[in-house]
């Protein structure tokens, strides 16, 4: 079995056991690149995406100076979060994809939280 395989099969579980705990709350959902990190919060009912932060934004990508790092993914965390509540939205459930709960992608969690929304 290919490791994207792999990964698309863990990627897709998370997703089913979100669907089941959601109860009409959005989700915030990460992909972490090699060179950057991205989130947004979706609204599965809709299909409409909510908010987006990435480590491209023009409002970090000067400040940042790297998109692979803990800093770069707590300045996203952040950012999606601040862009969230001022959408109206502040309780959601945590998407990781197929991504391991730790480093980047917990670093985000972490600063998500901090900003504001409730998971």
């Amino acid at each position: 079995m290919s490791a994207l395989n792999t990964f698309m099969r863990r990627a897709r579980r998370v997703r089913h056991s979100l669907k089941r705990v959601a109860n009409g709350r959005a989700r915030l959902s990460v992909f972490r690149s090699s060179k950057h990190i991205y989130a947004q919060v979706i609204d599965d009912r809709d299909g409409k995406t909510l908010a987006a932060a990435s480590s491209l934004d023009k409002d970090l990508k000067g400040a940042l100076p790297k998109g692979t790092d803990l800093a770069a993914a707590q300045a996203v965390g952040k950012l999606v979060a601040e862009r969230a509540v001022k959408a109206g939205v502040k309780d959601v459930v945590f998407d990781r994809g197929g991504y391991i709960y730790h480093g980047r992608v917990k670093a985000l969690a972490d600063a998500a939280r901090e900003a504001g929304l409730n998971f």
